[in-house]
């Protein structure tokens, strides 16, 4: 029997490596996208090098999209290439839009013209929802984004349900809550805490500066949340799902946990940094996933103070390597 073949854009990135350990753990023949770079990162991916088929496409390029989806054929498309930090919206819109609005589009339009049959997953985000309208959010929630990266997600979320509704392509939306793992980009706050806490630890700084720690999360783990978008690309149709903890916590949980993991009083040596305050502030945002539990079966399993004290024994562990 042929194995099917998954084509993941954005695959060296958190989400990427997870779910390509996933669907290799399947039998899938994986195919991961990358953009051609002076400096490519393959750290997230290093250790499946040998087992993925790595191309070169671009979301900013229409015909690289449609030349690789006709020469890998693929039965599952799921789409994780994204300008994914919020604050690095407002400094490149236009580059974020393009990426997180336009991009999707291009992929959804190689896949109406090379491989109309492939099964498609577009990452959503739960910073569609921004200034919430209710809480906690569901599917049915109104969006009122606030940052750039926002907006863009609202259009490419948009977008897929339009070409599923205009072209009967199977295209899901994850409508994912923040979720986090070791393999975080340090640039966001669960890793920049887990980093700076196992720094501060081992002696190699003292203080760790942040903005609003009175902003509310609903945080899980990125392993758990690939199975997820797994799951919406076995399903009979295609729909939109939020997949979340249902717990939110503050900022300021977040670094009690983090510096008691490392038995360390993060009052000693947390700084309140204006410069790190967004424009427009997105300041409860806490999912309910219930129609993800019941139509795919799926729920998280690994809990908040656990994620945190994963995240950062990795970082004691890297840190303590050096």
């Amino acid at each position: 029997m042929t194995p099917r073949t998954a084509l993941i854009t954005g695959v060296t990135g958190q989400d990427g490596s997870y779910l390509a350990e996933l669907l290799l753990a399947k039998g899938y023949r994986v195919v991961g996208m990358v953009r051609r770079a002076s400096t490519e990162n393959f750290e997230r991916v290093a250790h499946l090098r040998d087992q993925v088929d790595f191309r070169q496409a671009d979301l900013l390029d229409q015909l690289s999209l449609i030349d690789l989806v006709r020469d890998v054929r693929p039965d599952e498309v799921y789409n994780l290439a994204a300008q994914s930090f919020v604050p690095t919206s407002w400094k490149q819109p236009v580059l974020t839009a393009e990426f997180d609005a336009i991009g999707v589009t291009r992929v959804l339009e190689a896949l109406r013209l090379a491989a109309p049959e492939a099964r498609f997953y577009q990452a959503s985000s739960s910073e569609m929802f921004g200034k919430v309208r209710e809480s906690p959010q569901t599917e049915t929630t109104p969006f009122y984004p606030r940052s750039p990266y926002g907006v863009a997600k609202v259009y490419g979320h948009g977008i897929t349900v339009n070409y599923r509704e205009s072209y009967g392509l199977f295209a899901c939306s994850g409508i994912l809550f923040n979720h986090e793992s070791p393999r975080r980009g340090l640039e966001f706050v669960t890793r920049k805490v887990a980093h700076g806490a196992a720094a501060i630890k081992l002696g190699l700084a003292s203080e760790l500066r942040l903005g609003n720690l009175q902003a509310r999360r609903d945080w899980g783990f990125a392993g758990d949340y690939v199975d997820a978008m797994w799951r919406m690309l076995q399903q009979p149709t295609p729909d939109d799902y939020v997949v979340a903890t249902g717990t939110s916590h503050s900022v300021e949980d977040l670094v009690q946990v983090a510096f008691a993991a490392v038995g360390l009083r993060w009052q000693d040596h947390v700084r309140i940094d204006s410069e790190l305050l967004r424009p427009a502030e997105v300041d409860h945002l806490v999912g309910n996933a219930s129609k993800a539990e019941r139509a795919l079966g799926w729920r998280p399993q690994v809990g908040f103070t656990a994620l945190v004290e994963m995240m950062v024994r990795a970082d004691l562990d890297r840190l303590g390597r050096r």
